[in-house]
């Protein structure tokens, strides 16, 4: 594939993918695209299936309806190609708190096969890039939430993704922590043209010049362009826009954590 045909692939693409659990029916039909180098933020309440969704293109789950697409390479019949090029923060904590940061990303460069050589100068990069290259020798039992947070985002940059994936990554941080993580990612984004798609309920997460999926009971009602999703909806902003789009009259659900 020639550079200019690779730079029109998509990061990620969700082609009509539907999900069960027994009868109850987590996706509906989702499709949609994560642009190279772009910031895309999936917004859901709580239960709108965007868990789902994350298990699905990591392979926790079998896809058996649709297919999801990595930089063109389909996840169920090419997964090591797919896959090689994700990074994922899940929800769930999920750092050895009793050891050090780098032990840490040690243990997650080996499970990738990268060698200790090769692992510690990719360690000293990522942590440098989440602005903690101070912490490499402390426990992680030690750190912050909002730090362990910044580690979480290192260990999924060791293998040097091109798609990163955050399920709800701000969760139990304060105001600062969550700007500044927001912060980083974005910056991850621009200029590193890492591909991100950040699932989250808290509607002031969303930037003016990001994209935007608004995923409501396991269905996509909108996407695109914050500015092009606020005018189809004809609401006033991106908070107007959500609550005309789902109907939703609990509008204490859909918070800004401020």
């Amino acid at each position: 594939m020639k550079s200019s045909e690779f730079a029109q692939v998509p990061a990620l693409d969700v082609d009509h993918v539907s999900h069960r659990y027994g009868a109850r029916v987590a996706l509906n039909d989702v499709s949609l695209t994560v642009r190279q180098s772009s910031f895309t933020v999936l917004l859901g309440l709580n239960g709108a299936g965007k868990s789902t969704l994350f298990s699905l293109i990591t392979r926790l789950y079998a896809i058996r309806s649709g297919k999801i697409r990595i930089f063109g390479h389909d996840v169920a019949s090419e997964p090591g190609a797919a896959l090689s090029k994700l990074g994922v923060v899940f929800q769930s904590r999920a750092l050895d708190i009793d050891i050090s940061v780098r032990q840490n990303l040690l243990y997650h460069a080996a499970l990738h096969g990268i060698g200790s050589r090769r692992a510690n100068e990719l360690i000293a990069q990522v942590l440098d890039r989440v602005t903690m290259a101070d912490r490499a020798e402390d426990r992680v039992g030690n750190l912050s939430i909002g730090q362990m947070r910044r580690i979480e985002i290192a260990r999924a940059l060791l293998h040097q993704p091109r798609l990163l994936l955050l399920d709800e990554p701000t969760v139990g941080l304060d105001i600062k922590a969550r700007a500044d993580i927001l912060d980083h990612v974005r910056r991850l984004s621009t200029e590193q043209g890492i591909g991100v798609l950040w699932a989250t309920h808290l509607i002031d997460e969303a930037g003016a010049g990001d994209d935007v999926v608004v995923l409501h009971k396991g269905s996509v009602l909108a996407d695109g362009a914050i500015s092009d999703v606020v005018g189809k909806s004809g609401g006033a902003d991106l908070r107007d826009a959500f609550y005309r789009l789902t109907g939703n009259a609990d509008q204490g659900a859909l918070e800004s954590a401020g």
